[in-house]
């Protein structure tokens, strides 16, 4: 014996905080779904307040006001079957990551989420207590188990415990973060648990930008030899349906079996329109983090209230791809670039930046800083006297810029982008208070080689040259001094790339990084030290996008203050 139901999925993009718009989209995307006569829509998990609400959850008002945002959206709920995740509390006040399950205007079930990770981006046990009693419930004569995020990762727990409760259908909401390859892993992970479990397996997961993190969507259903059947779009919101035919027990057994029980709605004996066709090609390596990176930028403003970005533009390739995405993410007409020449600039950095700007047919303002310059160092003149120029000189160039950019912050109520790359920031060859001021580090993960490969795919992508021929060619420089250099203080990017990929996101060791790159192991030390004086630059950095497994933040919390040493 067979029922089949129709199920939806909805991957929303939520703010965090915002339980009244949270409920409107979601009932917006109820409707979508009853239209169409499903029997199930599901929601990610902590979808009533959005994802992750961090230390929100120690306000008392914030989770009561939550609760009541569920209740409120269930009064409004008919004929289908709503599962949408929130935060739930117990009589002693202990928090659980819940899912709701919500028919005829009533809550009808709640399920706690059990396995809660404390690693990387996530500090769950911080606020939460796991679950103790895997969910199942029954729909008409279907059995069906509800868990969320973690619970699915975990062979041998939640979904295996609720299959063997009689469960044919898993329905999985999350919210779980991307980096690059987290889609390969994620699925490989889901085709496990469909097999183990032998059934099917609907994973609903969150899609937008919150601060550091993006979430990538593609939400998919398996059947239970863990075969796609349909899959949603990356990095938009979107609803996706499947019709399974799900193997039942006898009615009053299910009723029996199951603490919750709830009637199949009138759609089930209704004609159902046919499901739209659908096909989602899968991005590949390169274009799906230049997509994150967009995504990430476009809800950090938005979510934030801005309208417009800034951005100091060099004539680089870092200030220039960061451009792009923004104009990507927010709209040329809402990009302005700041052109800051000063005694050191070259006529080709000028021109390009120039040229990036009328490719992307952004604003340019040109504010040069020379003069500003001169009365520093007039300033200085008594007190710098009989020293030689060094990194102050450098530095205070850079912090004229960031105070420009600020000035025009603060007066436009303008964004400022940030250009800083990954490498960069790593080894601390950047200014505080200068090229590191802004309000979002659009490529504060991004390698400096991935900078190259992204620009790239943004031109071939655009099939005319956005970013002008001579940004690539020219050797990269931040044009503090005369005939200055990158390579004249770092290693060759792509050897300090190699190491910095081992050191800062696969955690390896001195030993282990000379062992497995064959690199000069004094280079190799350099670079190790340059990264850990460095903690004290970072920590005061403004946020990032993570497209990274390890990014800077949340993911490595080292102490500023840290004599150890490994070699």
């Amino acid at each position: 014996m067979e029922e089949i139901l129709r199920i939806a999925l909805a991957q929303i993009n939520v703010t965090v905080g915002d339980l009244k718009g949270n409920v409107e989209k979601i009932l917006d995307f109820t409707m979508q779904a009853q239209r169409l006569k499903a029997n199930i829509i599901t929601f990610p998990e902590l979808a009533i307040c959005g994802y992750p609400p961090e230390d929100l959850l120690l306000k008392k008002y914030f989770v009561t006001d939550n609760i009541k945002a569920v209740h409120s959206l269930a009064e409004r709920i008919s004929d289908i079957v709503v599962i949408v995740g929130f935060v739930d509390r117990d009589k002693e006040g202990n928090l659980y990551s819940a899912a709701g399950v919500i028919h005829k205007g009533k809550l009808k079930g709640i399920a706690h989420k059990i396995e809660l990770p404390n690693y990387g981006v996530f500090d769950e046990k911080r606020y939460f207590q796991p679950g103790n009693s895997p969910f199942v419930f029954a729909l008409g004569r279907a059995v069906l188990g509800v868990n969320i995020c973690e619970d699915i990762w975990m062979k041998g727990g939640v979904a295996k415990y609720q299959a063997g409760q009689g469960a044919r259908l898993l329905i999985n909401i999350s919210a779980s973060p991307y980096h690059a390859g987290k889609g390969t892993l994620r699925e490989k992970m889901l085709k496990e648990r469909a097999e183990e479990t032998n059934a099917y397996i609907c994973y609903n997961n969150l899609v937008g930008g919150q601060d550091e993190l993006v979430f990538d969507g593609t939400s998919m259903i398996l059947d239970a030899k863990g075969k796609k059947i349909v899959t949603g779009k990356q990095f938009e919101e979107d609803l996706i349906f499947a019709d399974l035919p799900i193997r039942v027990n006898n009615k009053s057994k299910a009723r029996v079996e199951c603490k919750y029980y709830i009637k199949l709605d009138k759609f089930k004996d209704t004609k159902k329109p046919d499901l739209p066709k659908r096909y989602c090609k899968k991005l590949d390596r390169i274009n799906e983090i230049y997509n994150a990176l967009v995504l990430g930028t476009r809800d950090y403003v938005r979510k934030n209230g801005f309208k417009k970005a800034i951005i100091g533009l060099s004539g680089g390739i870092d200030s220039s791809l960061t451009a792009v995405i923004a104009c990507d993410a927010i709209g040329k007409e809402n990009v302005i670039g700041v052109s800051m020449p000063s005694r050191y600039s070259s006529k080709e950095t000028q021109s390009d930046a120039k040229l990036v700007a009328h490719n992307l047919g952004i604003r340019l303002i040109v504010v040069p800083i020379d003069a500003i310059f001169k009365i520093y160092l007039l300033l200085f003149e008594k007190e710098f006297f009989g020293l030689p120029p060094d990194m102050t000189e450098e530095n205070l160039q850079a912090r004229i810029r960031g105070n420009i950019l600020m000035a025009l912050s603060n007066k436009f109520g303008w964004l400022v982008l940030t250009t800083g790359n990954k490498s960069e920031t790593s080894v601390g060859y950047c200014t505080l208070y200068g090229d590191m001021a802004g309000g979002f580090a659009v490529i504060k993960d991004v390698l400096k080689e991935l900078v190259y490969k992204l620009a790239r795919f943004r031109n071939e992508k655009e099939d005319r040259r956005l970013i002008p021929d001579s940004i690539f060619k020219r050797e990269p420089s931040a044009e503090l001094k005369m005939n200055q250099m990158d390579k004249d203080t770092l290693p060759p990017y792509p050897i300090l790339d190699v190491i910095l990929k081992e050191y800062v996101e696969e955690d390896k060791g001195f030993e282990e990084i000379v062992s497995s790159t064959k690199l000069n192991p004094e280079i190799v030390k350099e670079v190790i030290q340059m990264v850990d004086r460095n903690e004290y630059k970072r920590r005061q950095a403004p946020p990032g996008i993570k497209i990274t497994p390890k990014a800077f933040g949340k993911d490595r919390r080292l102490p500023i203050v840290n004599k150890y040493k490994e070699y």
